[in-house]
């Protein structure tokens, strides 16, 4: 059976005080003369009172609750990303609600749509398009708004991203050093900026090789970023003739490539004697796959880290924040499924 709850009625009639006395001793104790006040806490403490801490900070105007929007929650990436806000947010004694957009927009913008509802101290948000109306709408109205895993396109909003251009780039040279010229990439929705982002710094990387990506690039656009479009993805490749295949795979993150490798090894092709594989990400289940994958590093945690730092130094300093754009390097991170080297 469960216990009534102690309300701060109760606790001012058993102090013999008013309400409001009670409401300064848990807001503003030095106002309240010290025997009132010790008075009250014994109050507290003989009744067993909790403090509705939410209620309060509704009544101040904003939760001690974040928002925290990413495009797929099945995502280890996006895990561990999480994981490092609830790090930071943690210590700041903030509560964080995790929301999935799916990639879907109409989603994205209905988790917006609650999280202004349960007035929200801030959002830390991976948006499916660049910064859209709805966000500044959320700034216009006192929510903290920061860029996760995207580079803010305006300089008075703080965002956290990774130089995807060079990500491309390096898994690209990677591959071209390695002798490779008939090479896939395996990425998208093309409109997901992080997908763009790595694609063009593949191409970049061929034309600074003095090779033209309309001959040796070939992209394979995928619906989704998951285990399952990269296997549909591995099954178009290996539908090409074996005179066009290609020879290498640049996947725009780590669960296509485990597709990709999935597919290719059911069909027997070997990795990467036969078709080399490089993804992104550095997911924990890149190390531990059956052949290890090659992946492009991005530091997860400290993404979700830095962007919760960024939002609790605005939300509690707003008049010394000064906005910024972090931008952490990449790395490559070279394993088995691509270390076979193709002559070319």
């Amino acid at each position: 059976m469960a216990l009534p709850t102690v309300s701060i009625r109760d606790v001012a009639n058993h102090a013999g005080v008013s309400v409001g006395t009670v409401s300064n001793v848990l807001n503003r104790p030095d106002i309240v003369a010290p025997t009132t006040r010790s008075r009250v806490l014994a109050a507290i403490s003989e009744l067993g009172f909790v403090p509705n801490d939410a209620a309060r900070q509704l009544r101040r105007g904003r939760g001690r609750t974040l928002g925290l929007v990413v495009l797929d929650v099945a995502n280890p990436f996006f895990t561990d990303v999480a994981k490092g806000v609830e790090e930071t947010t943690g210590k700041a004694g903030m509560a964080v609600i995790f929301c999935n957009s799916d990639g879907d927009l109409s989603k994205e913008n209905a988790y917006l749509d609650l999280l202004e509802e349960q007035r929200v101290q801030g959002v830390l948000i991976t948006p499916i398009d660049d910064a859209s109306e709805r966000l500044h709408r959320l700034r216009d109205r006192g929510v903290l708004v920061v860029l996760l895993d995207r580079k803010s396109p305006q300089a008075d909003l703080c965002s956290v991203s990774v130089d995807d251009r060079l990500g491309g780039e390096l898994a690209m040279r990677h591959l071209v050093d390695n002798g490779h010229r008939r090479i896939a990439f395996v990425g998208g929705p093309h409109r997901l900026e992080q997908v763009r982002d790595r694609y063009d710094g593949a191409v970049q990387a061929l034309t600074e090789a003095g090779l033209g990506a309309e001959q040796h690039l070939r992209r394979f656009e995928t619906p989704a970023l998951t285990v399952t479009a990269g296997r549909d993805a591995a099954a178009r490749i290996l539908g090409q003739p074996r005179d066009v295949r290609a020879t290498a795979v640049f996947c725009a993150n780590d669960l296509l490539a485990l597709g990709v490798l999935q597919g290719l090894t059911r069909q027997r092709v070997r990795v990467p004697d036969d078709i080399a594989l490089v993804g992104y990400d550095d997911i924990d289940f890149a190390a531990a796959a059956a052949v290890p994958l090659s992946s492009v590093r991005q530091p997860r945690q400290r993404l979700g880290q830095t962007a919760a730092t960024l939002l609790l130094e605005e939300a509690n300093e707003p008049e010394a924040h000064r906005h910024q754009q972090v931008i952490f390097e990449p790395e490559l991170v070279v394993r088995e499924s691509s270390q076979f080297t193709r002559r070319p």
